[in-house]
């Protein structure tokens, strides 16, 4: 059970690390411990199978404590996204509401302006007596009980809730079981070839499944240890992937780019590395190129919040072989690619990708339509496009909806996007759809250049000549300084669109 992992790895290696932060050293046996505390914490504020607790912060020990003890009490966790404002944070405390919210000071302010959202729940903070709120070592010690030994959650019983970003409308809330992230567990241990051996480095905020169960919880379940930094920073990184002996770590696109934009990209020395983990979005092979370049290779997943996430990835031994392929799927998944009528697209055609598997989501909370529309037959309709090649390895060509249809023509924007960020000058692309009366839609290039670059919009359209079919080439090109992006630096389409029709 997952309830277990933490207990069993104080059991077999107690005195070994199991979580590095801001220079401590937590073993498996105090990790266990600290669980053990909070689970005692929580259940003496009432908190029992079904109830929700939430927490808003940066990572750290404490955040993976309650997911654990959270595990054992058979209740719903709920990470916050902190770089949200607060009116979307009431929007999904209203929705989702929880006995406990835990905080860290940097956010009691903001939490406060939420007003009568907080009504009913009990308020925590670390490091702080602030009016309302008890302190943290407070409410470890305060109204504690023996932590139950007879409330473990049975696997179906959803343990984490994660908030999709919204940028389509309404933020919907994702439920994951704990069957869910024992699976994707699973699909790591098989992906990583994770052992007891490894030295992980997260970077990633852990309130998206991605720093979550990419690599950490699997982590954790195999007895590695994890250096865990509070968010991410280039020179920390840097510093770690040298001097810690980190063997796997996550660092997504918008990452990457940002430290081989660092001074200390060329002489790093990352030959600690088995690999790198990259995704949450299209990946530009330049990147691609440039982490083979140092060695290592960097290996795609693909999936999404409600597949846990882990659904189709590469291997080590097969990075550098296929290069922009996100990869075959899981070991615990199945994958069909479809057509608009649900039939299997033959080898090579694109078709929507759905997933399916124990890692696959339980549903949208309090949202049954929204859940039947994308859970068929236990297949999980992802909104993707993408292909496979011959050897069954996937492609993604971009999201369903992000579809522009010209002249009656099919055109997936990541196509055009991946041949414009090729070039020196181009630091982000986005390739939107604009109305028009006479094609239904004309393609639209929104475009960042590099810091220096005088590149124009006619340069820009040169560089598609002759590499995809003219139906393809943006009818229009639009110059901006910054693209609008996700914690994890996914680009927002539909405030992009937004973007466009101000300056029609």
């Amino acid at each position: 059970m997952l309830a277990d992992w933490i207990a069993n790895n104080a059991g077999s290696v107690p005195d070994k690390t199991a979580i590095r932060f801001s220079g401590q050293d937590i073993s498996y046996a105090g990790f266990a411990a600290m669980i053990e505390r909070i689970t005692s914490a929580l259940a003496g504020s009432g908190i029992k199978r079904g109830d929700c607790v939430a927490f808003l912060g940066f990572n750290s020990p404490e955040l993976l404590a309650l997911f654990f003890a959270c595990a054992r009490l058979g209740a719903l966790f709920m990470p916050l996204n902190w770089r949200l404002a607060a009116p979307e944070h009431k929007q999904m405390l209203r929705d989702c509401p929880p006995k406990v919210l835990i905080v860290e000071p940097d956010f009691i302010a903001q939490t406060n302006s939420i007003g009568d959202a907080l009504a009913g729940i009990r308020l925590v903070a670390f490091g702080t007596n602030a009016p309302g709120w008890t302190a943290w070592d407070e409410f470890l010690g305060h109204d504690a009980i023996p932590a139950p030994r007879d409330a473990i959650a049975d696997e179906d019983t959803p343990l984490l809730i994660c908030y999709t970003s919204g940028s389509t409308g309404k933020p919907k809330g994702v439920l994951l079981s704990q069957r869910a992230i024992v699976c994707n567990a699973a699909n790591s241990e098989h992906m990583h070839d994770l052992s007891g051996d490894d030295v992980i480095l997260n970077t990633l905020p852990l309130f998206h499944v991605g720093g979550l169960n990419n690599l950490t919880t699997p982590a954790l379940q195999a007895g590695c240890t994890v250096v865990l930094h509070a968010k991410f920073d280039p020179e920390a990184t840097f510093d770690s992937l040298e001097r810690e002996g980190i063997t796997l770590t996550v660092l997504v696109p918008a990452q990457l780019d940002m430290m081989m934009a660092n001074r200390r990209w060329t002489s790093a020395d990352f030959s600690s590395l088995r690999m790198i983990t990259t995704g949450s979005s299209i990946v530009p092979r330049h990147v691609i190129h440039a982490v083979h370049d140092k060695g290592v290779p960097l290996v795609q997943v693909y999936g999404a919040t409600e597949t846990c996430p882990i659904a189709v990835y590469l291997k080590a031994d097969e990075a550098m072989r296929k290069v922009g392929s996100t990869g075959r799927v899981g070991r615990h998944c199945q994958l069909r690619l479809v057509d608009k009528d649900g039939l299997d697209v033959a080898q090579g055609v694109t078709g929507e990708i759905l997933i399916k598997g124990n890692n696959v989501m339980s549903g949208y909370w309090q949202a049954p339509q929204a859940t039947a529309a994308v859970l068929k037959d236990g297949w999980f309709s992802s909104g993707d496009m993408g292909h496979l090649d011959e050897e069954g390895f996937l492609y993604v060509d971009g999201r369903s909806k992000d579809m522009i249809i010209s002249g009656g023509e099919n055109i997936y924007p990541a196509e055009i996007e991946n041949l414009l960020i090729e070039s020196p000058e181009i630091a982000e692309a986005s390739v939107i759809g604009r109305p028009d009366p006479r094609w239904g839609e004309i393609v639209v290039a929104v475009v960042v250049p590099k810091a220096n670059s005088t590149i124009s919009s006619e340069q820009v359209l040169k560089l598609l000549e002759g590499r995809i079919a003219r139906f393809k080439h943006p009818k229009e090109v639009v110059l901006v300084k910054a693209l609008p992006k996700t914690a994890l630096g996914k680009i927002r389409k539909e405030e992009v669109r937004h973007m466009v029709a101000q300056t029609a």
